[in-house]
C-alpha cells in the first residue's frame, strides 16, 4: 500500500514539474514572438501600425490564457489578460520614437522583460487561493502605472502630430494642432488604456466585475478629458503623457481608496501636493511656450 502511495506522490510530483516546464516554455514562447514583432513594426508606419497592434493584442491575449491556462484557456478570468496584452501594444509604439540602430535593441530587450514580468505578476495571481495581498495589489498598482505611461507615449506616437516637439513651441512658431478627428482618437485611445487598466485593478480590489466594469468607466472618462485638454495646449514631447499617467494614479488613489482612507489628513495633503504638483509642471510649460 505505501509502495502505491509513493508511486502516486511520485507521479503528481512528476505531472507538477512538467506543467511548470509547459509553463516556462509557454512563456519564453509568448515573449520572443511579441519581442520579434515590436522589432519589426519600426518598419511599418501608417496605418499598418494600429493593424499590428491590434494583432499582437489578439495574439498575447490568447497566448496569456493558453499560458495561464497550461493549455486550458477556459475558465481563465480574461482581466488577466490586460496587463500583458497592454504591456505589448504600448511598446510597439514606444519604439517608433526609439533612435535606430542600438537603442532600438535595447528598447525591444526592455519590452521583452516588461512583458515576461507581467505575465509572472498574472500567474503569481491566478495562482492565490485567497484575496489578493496589499503587497500584490501595489505591484499590481506599480506595473500598471508603467504600462500606462508607456501605453499613452504609445498612442501619442501612433498619432500624426500626436507627440509634440520641443522645437515648435521655443522657436517661436505655434504649435502644431490635431483636427478634431485625430484628437478625439488620441483621447480615446488613451480612454480605453485607462480604462483597460481602472478594470484590472479595480476587480483585484472589489473581487466583482460588475463593480470593476462601473470603475472602469470613470477611469476612462477621467483620462479622456485629460488627455484632450493636455494636448490642446501641446506640452512638449512626453511631459503630456506623463501628467495623464498622474492623473490616473491620482484617480486611482481618489477613487480605490475607503472612505475611512480618504478623510485621513496626511493622504489629504499628499494627494493635494501631487496635484499642485501637476498643475505647476503645467503652468510652467505653458509660459515657456
Amino acid at each position: 500500500m505505501a509502495e502505491v502511495v509513493a508511486g502516486g506522490s511520485h507521479g503528481d510530483r512528476s505531472r507538477t514539474i512538467l506543467g511548470m516546464e509547459s509553463r516556462s516554455a509557454d512563456r519564453r514562447e509568448l515573449v520572443l514572438l511579441a519581442a520579434v514583432v515590436i522589432g519589426l513594426s519600426r518598419l511599418l508606419d501608417g496605418p499598418l501600425d494600429w493593424l499590428v497592434a491590434g494583432l499582437l493584442a489578439a495574439s498575447v491575449v490568447s497566448g496569456t490564457l493558453w499560458f495561464l491556462g497550461a493549455g486550458h484557456p477556459r475558465g481563465i478570468p480574461v482581466e488577466s489578460t490586460i496587463l500583458p496584452a497592454l504591456a505589448a501594444v504600448a511598446c510597439v509604439g514606444v519604439v517608433r520614437i526609439v533612435p535606430n540602430g542600438l537603442p532600438i535593441l535595447v528598447a525591444v530587450g526592455l519590452a521583452a522583460l516588461l512583458l515576461d514580468r507581467a505575465l509572472a505578476l498574472e500567474l503569481h495571481l491566478f495562482r492565490l487561493v485567497s484575496p489578493a495581498s496589499a503587497d500584490d495589489r501595489t505591484y499590481v498598482l506599480a506595473l500598471s502605472v508603467l504600462v500606462s505611461f508607456l501605453a499613452f507615449i504609445g498612442a501619442a506616437a501612433l498619432v500624426q502630430g500626436g507627440l509634440v516637439e520641443p522645437t515648435t513651441g521655443s522657436a517661436g512658431g505655434p504649435a502644431t494642432a490635431l483636427s478634431e478627428s485625430t484628437l478625439i482618437v488620441l483621447a480615446m485611445t488613451d480612454a480605453l488604456v485607462g480604462g483597460l487598466l481602472g478594470f484590472r485593478l479595480s476587480v483585484l480590489r472589489e473581487r466583482t466585475r460588475r463593480g470593476g466594469l462601473w470603475s472602469a468607466g470613470t477611469y476612462a472618462a477621467v483620462v479622456a478629458i485629460a488627455a484632450g485638454t493636455i494636448r490642446a495646449v501641446a506640452l512638449p514631447r512626453l511631459l503630456g503623457p506623463a501628467i495623464v499617467t498622474l492623473v490616473f494614479f491620482l484617480w486611482d488613489a481618489i477613487h480605490g481608496s475607503p472612505p475611512a482612507q480618504r478623510r485621513d489628513p496626511r493622504w489629504i495633503w499628499q494627494t493635494a501636493m501631487l496635484v499642485v504638483l501637476g498643475l505647476a509642471v503645467t503652468a510652467w510649460n505653458i509660459a515657456l511656450r
